[in-house]
């Protein structure tokens, strides 16, 4: 058995197809074929069944995966640490970025961070607060960048930037106007809410509590995947919404939305990485990085 086997197995497993393994690994489709055929033989098992052009993995495959994928991680880390040993850093980091850290505070980062360590291949995945720091448990991610609350035990954290809820309407709503919504209005109110995992809707639901307000007790609650579909539906006319400040800033600036007099208090973005795993020089530059970004 050899990595080269795994990898081939893993890929067709993942795609369910022969032929785009084969172009995903840069392979031939016969060279594809070969090694699963090898694997198989070699150990006396069958991991795919093929009906026509299906290929799915049979009960013994289903089985195999999860050690196949465990063995591959293994063999990438050793990859790594001598990556890391034998000089400047390089190789890749998988950053995964709740949506606004990813959108509006991050790229420009990530930019400059390309630009002084050109070696290091840096992978962004937006997912939401807990997505991203899921990510950062199960191996999927070296470090999440989320807004919001950061817990768990097994993560280190570090604050690296602050942020500011706002709420906002359409310039033609009730709330257009120099003075704060009352609670019976707020409580009314058709609100849009991000989607559960959501920093910014936790931080929005914790806002409310304090005004005594529940999330439960709201006449009205749309809930969108996205900061962008949320200020979209705000702009329909009839809708609430509080998004970060990075997000809303240049439609009020344009006068497109009103920023409504409800103080909201500031939040921080922070850096989650694995207490128990290997912290590559990549890692360790780019954290470095991240916080002197934010002293400055």
């Amino acid at each position: 058995m050899t990595l080269d086997q795994l990898r081939v197995f893993v890929t067709v497993a993942r795609l369910q197809h022969v032929t785009q393994a084969a172009h995903s690994l840069n392979k031939t489709q016969s060279a594809v074929s070969a090694a699963i055929s090898a694997l198989e033989q070699r150990h006396n098992v069958r991991l795919f069944d093929r009906i026509g052009r299906s290929i799915t993995l049979t009960s013994d495959g289903q089985r195999f995966l999860p050690v196949a994928l465990a063995v591959l991680e293994e063999a990438d880390h050793a990859a790594t640490v001598l990556t890391d040993i034998a000089g400047l850093p390089s190789g890749p980091l998988r950053v995964v970025a709740s949506q606004t850290v990813a959108t509006y505070w991050l790229p420009p980062r990530i930019a400059r961070f390309h630009m002084d360590f050109p070696m290091v291949g840096l992978d962004l995945e937006t997912l939401n607060t807990r997505g991203a720091l899921d990510a950062v448990l199960d191996g999927r991610a070296d470090i999440a960048i989320v807004e919001g609350r950061v817990t768990g035990a097994q993560l280190d954290t570090q604050i690296v930037g602050h942020d500011q809820l706002v709420v906002v309407v359409d310039k033609s709503h009730p709330w257009a106007r120099p003075t704060p919504p009352t609670l019976d209005e707020i409580r009314s109110a058709n609100w849009v809410f991000r989607e559960e995992g959501s920093g910014t809707r936790e931080t929005l639901s914790e806002e409310l509590a304090d005004r005594g307000v529940k999330v439960s007790s709201l006449r009205s609650l749309l809930v969108l995947p996205s900061n962008e579909a949320c200020l979209a539906a705000v702009r329909s006319g009839q809708h609430v919404t509080a998004v970060s400040a990075f997000s809303a800033r240049s439609q009020i600036d344009c006068g497109t939305l009103h920023l409504v007099d409800m103080e909201m208090h500031a939040r921080n973005f922070a850096t989650a990485t694995h207490k128990q795993r290997y912290t590559t020089r990549a890692l360790e530059e780019f954290q470095a990085y991240i916080a002197e970004d934010a002293d400055a």
